[in-house]
């Protein structure tokens, strides 16, 4: 492998999809919004980190100390890809929502909320200037390819792909049964399943491995309530974010999954093991 480290390829798969949408989808972000979330994910990461760890705990300081910024940096290429904002003030907010709420919401110092999730989500309630726009990828075949051969290496990097596979079974079996029931045909059913927003969703913000549960029984539970409240969401309440919203209404559930399933955290330097249980 050419990184050691599973979030150097998210970084630049991340990196990449930006760039594609930048010059094959005329995305309209302009280049000093991106500088902007990006700056603030890594200087807020910075300065709580500093904070955290050499000032409350004490520690020696370390060049490790800067291994934070990539996690950083992952948050606010997702942030760019995601939330849309007209004011510079809507976007940093929710850089540094983001990034602070790794350091707020947390339970025997495991944060529970996906950190761009947080900042989309908190972003839109807190404010009238953001919104996510669930179709700025269109339907393309190759976007599709694309996003799934780069998540099958973050995935296997990560050792996390039974969370996508559960979700988006759970979630396209709910939406063929509401189709079928409508009698509509399976081309409808592959539309709805081939957004380029749901698909990052699945494979690279629903999978982060520092925030869902560690036990695989944990997440394959955790996973499935997630697909049955987006649909709930998305197709009862007609609300086109529905799988940003229920991944941030049942995040909290983590903390009590992980005390059921009680498992090793996930470290980004230690290869996943395939176990009968599945800690890791």
């Amino acid at each position: 492998m050419v990184f050691q480290d599973s979030r150097d390829y998210q970084i630049a798969f991340l990196s990449l999809f930006l760039c594609l949408g930048i010059f094959t989808r005329d995305w309209t972000i302009k280049p000093d919004l991106i500088l902007l979330v990006i700056t603030v994910c890594l200087l807020t990461q910075l300065l709580l980190t500093y904070f955290k760890e050499f000032v409350k705990d004490k520690k020696e300081f370390s060049w490790q100390f800067f291994n934070c910024l990539k996690s950083a940096l992952i948050t606010g290429l997702g942030l760019c890809l995601l939330l849309r904002g007209n004011h510079y003030e809507t976007m940093a907010l929710a850089a540094f929502l983001a990034i602070a709420s790794k350091f707020i919401f947390t339970y025997r110092n495991k944060h529970f909320f996906n950190p761009a999730n947080f900042g989309i989500i908190a972003t839109l309630i807190m404010t009238k200037d953001a919104w996510v726009s669930p179709g700025q990828w269109g339907d393309d075949w190759w976007y599709l390819l694309l996003f799934l051969g780069a998540g099958s290496i973050i995935l296997k990097r990560v050792g996390r792909w039974d969370t996508t596979v559960i979700f988006l079974l759970t979630y396209g079996g709910l939406i063929a049964i509401r189709d079928v029931l409508l009698g509509w045909s399976i081309d409808v059913w592959q539309h709805q399943l081939m957004s380029g927003s749901l698909i990052l969703f699945a494979l690279f913000m629903l999978t982060d491995p520092r925030s869902i549960p560690n036990a695989k029984n944990a997440r394959l539970i955790w996973s499935v309530f997630i697909a049955i409240l987006a649909f709930i969401l998305q197709y009862q309440f007609y609300l086109s974010n529905g799988i940003f919203w229920a991944l941030f209404i049942v995040s909290p559930l983590t903390i009590l999954l992980d005390t059921v399933w009680n498992a090793p955290r996930f470290n980004w330097f230690t290869k996943p093991k395939l176990t009968l249980n599945n800690a890791v």
